[in-house]
């Protein structure tokens, strides 16, 4: 047997990395890696500028120095590497033989709390011939009133009660019922979140939706109706775990933060909300600008399948990347002037990770609450069409009912409303838009 002999390097900071010889292996790069000291390779940035409150108020100036200086950024703090420019970003999302996903039940912990039924024939099928047939009637409900009372948040009282209301006209909830399914499905999905506390009373939420739709299940088992749970009821096996294992991992911030986040944007660009206004195909490309330039969920979380070399790394097995939508929806590499919003952009292209469809209407912006774009055509024969087509239509649907019923809104009195996320890690929307109903 050969011998092996082992000699060290010792680094700046006095640690001796050990190189293995005899056997021709070397250094192993993440070894190198593993050693690297903050202060030595990213003088231009520390991890806590990951994590402070000004991240979670403003991301996009420290998303932009990663994003230029090291576009693969080992956190020391967090354990984990940041993905930031678009190519990287998506090249990483779609690598299924490389990377997976968790669920939102493994972030709680909860592996065995029901199947996730989201992607199921069936519900689908259901999902886009109901929100069709919701959405121009819950827009109307939402927005006669606001225009009623003179002045409004539309933030709230459109964007956010849109996307409650239409959760409940799918699922047919009981009108008594609303008001405490809203609260806690809404804790459910904070509860997400790393936050202990959060997490603690996302469970408790769980537990009592679970209780909740255990007659709700047999009542409509029974006698179904048009709804999603009368859907899900026709599937084998079925129990309210199922059900709300499926609402955990639908996502519900694409359709309230995107809708919230298009008025905030329309309403401070004036030249652009008349383009807008004037044209429905221009309506849509506003939202698919919006989802580029402010996308509600800024990153994904991927883990490494295995040991795998990308970006001049050696990334080990269970590795967390952050891959952000955020920096890559504004990579100067691929859009001209990204910080600006352009309604009719020219640069809002068909690119695409390889084997993945855009012709569904998905812009180059990155959509992640959404998942990965579609497999399947523009207008499948055989199948609904992808839920990035759906959420464009559903927010282009209930905008123009907007304009339709209110065509003198206006932006409202006091201080600027703003993008900002309610913690690090969550949905960042608008929660704040007062308007009013006047002259343009």
């Amino acid at each position: 047997m050969t011998e092996i002999q082992n000699t060290g390097i010792a680094g700046r900071n006095g640690v001796v990395i050990q190189e293995r010889q005899g056997d021709g292996s070397g250094f192993r790069t993440y070894e190198v890696h593993q050693r690297e000291r903050v202060g030595e390779s990213t003088e231009k940035i520390k991890p806590v500028q990951l994590i402070n409150d000004q991240f979670r108020l403003d991301p996009y100036p420290t998303l932009s120095v990663l994003r230029e200086n090291y576009p693969f950024y080992r956190n020391w703090l967090s354990n984990n590497y940041w993905v930031t420019r678009y190519d990287d970003v998506t090249s990483v999302f779609v690598d299924e033989a490389n990377f997976t996903s968790r669920t939102n039940a493994w972030r709680y912990g909860l592996s065995h709390l029901g199947r996730d039924l989201s992607q199921s024939l069936s519900f689908l099928q259901a999902e886009e011939t109901l929100t069709d047939a919701l959405a121009p009637e819950v827009a109307e409900y939402c927005i006669k009133p606001m225009v009623e009372q003179g002045s409004a948040n539309l933030a709230t009282d459109f964007a956010a009660r849109f996307a409650q209301e239409m959760l409940h006209e799918l699922l047919a909830i009981p009108t008594d019922d609303r008001e405490q399914f809203s609260r806690r499905y809404w804790t459910m999905v904070r509860g997400i979140s790393w936050q202990p506390k959060l997490q603690e009373s996302g469970k408790e939420a769980i537990d009592a939706l679970v209780e909740y739709f255990r007659p709700l299940l047999v009542e409509r088992t029974e006698t179904p109706g048009q709804d999603l749970v009368s859907a899900l009821a026709g599937i084998d096996n079925i129990c309210a775990e199922d059900i709300v294992a499926t609402l955990l991992e639908r996502d519900h911030e694409t359709l309230h933060g995107g809708l919230a986040n298009l008025w905030y944007l329309l309403l401070a660009h004036p030249g652009e909300l008349v383009k807008a206004a004037s044209d429905e195909r221009l309506m849509r490309l506003a939202y698919l600008e919006t989802i580029r330039h402010s996308p509600p969920t800024l990153f994904a979380e991927r883990y490494a399948r295995h040991e795998v070399e990308r970006f001049g790394k050696l990334i080990p097995t269970g590795s967390l990347l952050i891959c952000s939508a955020a920096a890559a929806n504004r990579d100067p590499r691929i859009f001209q002037d990204p910080e600006r919003f352009l309604v009719d952009r020219m640069d809002l292209c068909q690119r695409e990770p390889r084997g993945q469809y855009r012709a569904d209407g998905l812009a180059s912006g990155i959509a992640f609450g959404l998942g990965k774009p579609t497999i399947y055509p523009a207008v499948p024969e055989d199948r609904p069409r992808s839920r990035y087509a759906l959420t464009r239509d559903t927010v282009v649907t209930a905008s123009m009912k907007l304009l339709q019923l209110a065509p003198d809104l206006i932006l409202g009195d006091g201080d600027g409303p703003k993008l900002v996320s309610l913690a690090i890690g969550e949905m960042r929307t608008c929660w704040q838009l007062p308007v009013r109903f006047g002259q343009r």
